[in-house]
């Protein structure tokens, strides 16, 4: 329960993204896993909690976007948040705001220079450029409306394959660090589709049909 408003009990992979605060946390893996769930879940919790706070949400693009957040969140927050279209934002009462982005072309992350989020968030990671990633670090600061100390970071959900696989499977699985990152920045929580209990129950044909495709797309 946060600001009125009544949230599930997260799956235990959930609740470890959702405990993180490592500066750049990425939850991952198989399809069905409640990633994008617990990301939006995970924003209007920070919202709640930390008045404020300045986050940035972002697909590749806003179509995805629409469909995969903004859908949802307008459902779950009507009558308590309201959604600016022109502003593509969801303005909380107590100054916090989810600001809702996307990166269709590479050129196009160069629109959030300048700005300064505490959190930013990138659903489905492996389709944004590792060019796009580095120039979003920049943005991920102290936007300086919060009243309380908070460490700025990053969330990641994502799945195999992608423009940005290499990158994030550097970061998150291999652990493949350079002389600049520092490895305890990174946290990788792995998701499985059987972690999803409310997905095996709902619809379990969902599940055999992952179990059903080819090996290496299985995989």
């Amino acid at each position: 329960m946060s600001g009125g408003l009544y949230i599930p009990e997260p799956q235990d992979k959930q609740k470890i993204f959702f405990k993180s605060k490592t500066k750049y946390t990425a939850y991952g893996g198989a399809r069905g896993g409640g990633k994008s769930w617990a990301m939006r879940n995970k924003f209007v919790l920070l919202a709640f909690n930390y008045p404020g706070i300045q986050m940035l949400l972002l697909r590749r693009t806003y179509p995805e976007l629409q469909e995969n957040h903004i859908k949802q969140l307008r459902a779950m927050l009507n009558g308590i948040v309201p959604y600016h279209t022109q502003e593509k934002a969801f303005l909380f009462p107590n100054g916090s705001r989810i600001k809702m982005g996307y990166c269709k072309r590479e050129e196009d992350v160069l629109q959030y220079q300048g700005q300064a989020y505490e959190v930013i968030g990138l659903e489905e990671a492996t389709h944004f450029t590792e060019f796009q990633f580095q120039a979003l670090t920049e943005s991920n600061r102290y936007s300086g409306s919060m009243k309380v100390p908070f460490s700025p970071r990053m969330y990641f959900t994502c799945n195999p394959g992608g423009v940005g696989h290499s990158w994030v499977k550097r970061l998150f699985v291999d652990r493949n660090y350079t002389d600049k990152e520092n490895p305890n920045n990174y946290l990788f929580v792995p998701a499985q589709v059987y972690d999803n209990l409310v997905l095996m129950n709902e619809d379990p044909d969902y599940v055999m049909s992952l179990e059903a495709l080819p090996e290496k797309r299985r995989r």
